[in-house]
């Protein structure tokens, strides 16, 4: 361990799907400092590949940039007492339409460790099955389900079709999956 030290948090703003905090931390050298953290549900995020090496992605409005995106199904871990697999398992249906005879979990990783706590369990999703989805929010309701090749996936993500850091985690992943 480096010497530092999580002292207290004091909440800036209690929100809907966040909690920003003013933490207070203490340095290896007995020094205190601040930091604004955003404290966040853990997420899971899954990786629907089908036998034909292609992926299911949902394209969707994203409050934040202000624009349509192409990701990989995901969700917070929002049902209290619910289990992680568990919890992938609803957003794949909930999503996508698709139920999974197999979740591996392949990554858990921070988002942006610099300013915030989210953490993503991402699971690849196969021997796929095609069931009734069950969407739900305006965006979910207004995305469409996109299946693409993962040969296109460095080439998507250099030009920008892939920008969010979870999709292009887990479709690397997911290539990486079919070589071995």
């Amino acid at each position: 361990m480096t010497g530092f030290r999580h002292v207290g948090d004091e909440v800036i703003a209690d929100l809907a799907r966040m909690r920003v905090m003013r933490a207070t931390f203490e340095g290896p050298d007995g020094k205190r400092f601040q930091r604004d953290v955003v404290r966040n549900e853990e997420v899971v995020a899954m990786v629907p590949l089908h036998d034909d090496g292609t992926v299911t992605l949902v394209r969707q409005y994203r409050g934040p940039i202000d624009r349509e995106i192409l990701e990989i199904p995901a969700g917070l871990c929002d049902v209290p007492g619910e289990a992680y697999e568990d919890a992938a398992r609803r957003e794949l249906v909930e999503e996508v339409g698709l139920e999974a005879q197999t979740l591996e979990l392949v990554a858990q990783y921070h988002v942006a460790a610099g300013f915030s706590d989210q953490f993503v369990r991402l699971y690849m999703a196969t021997g796929l099955t095609a069931v009734e989805a069950n969407r739900q929010g305006p965006e979910e309701e207004a995305m469409t389900v996109e299946r693409i090749s993962l040969d296109d996936v460095v080439a998507m993500s250099a030009d920008g079709r892939l920008g969010d850091a979870k999709t292009i985690v887990g479709l690397l992943l997911a290539r990486e999956h079919l070589r071995s």
